[in-house]
């Protein structure tokens, strides 16, 4: 398995996150994996370059991941590494 590729912070979700992880049966920690490994999950190729230069300079990383039933979730880490949040985008 490939190694965390950065720290995390202290990890939050939204209550919107949550509920639709519930309704889906979907476990929040399978998504935090992916994001530490560097699995961004369904971005565009620039956004894959964006996190890779990021993760070298110290920005934000972004990754996006889809529900069982489709439903959006991304996976916000902040550019000090201080905290990631797991969010639909309607709550951003």
């Amino acid at each position: 398995m490939p190694e965390p590729r950065f720290n995390l912070g202290s990890t939050f979700a939204t209550p919107g996150a949550l509920q639709a992880m519930n309704r889906t049966g979907d476990d929040v920690t399978s998504f935090l994996v992916r994001h530490l490994r560097g699995d961004w999950g369904d971005l565009e190729e620039h956004d894959r370059r964006e996190n890779e230069y990021s993760l070298t300079h110290d920005l934000r990383l972004l990754s996006a991941y889809h529900l069982k039933d489709g439903t959006k979730v991304w996976v916000i880490t902040e550019a000090d590494r201080s905290a990631t949040i797991v969010l639909l985008p309607s709550e951003y």
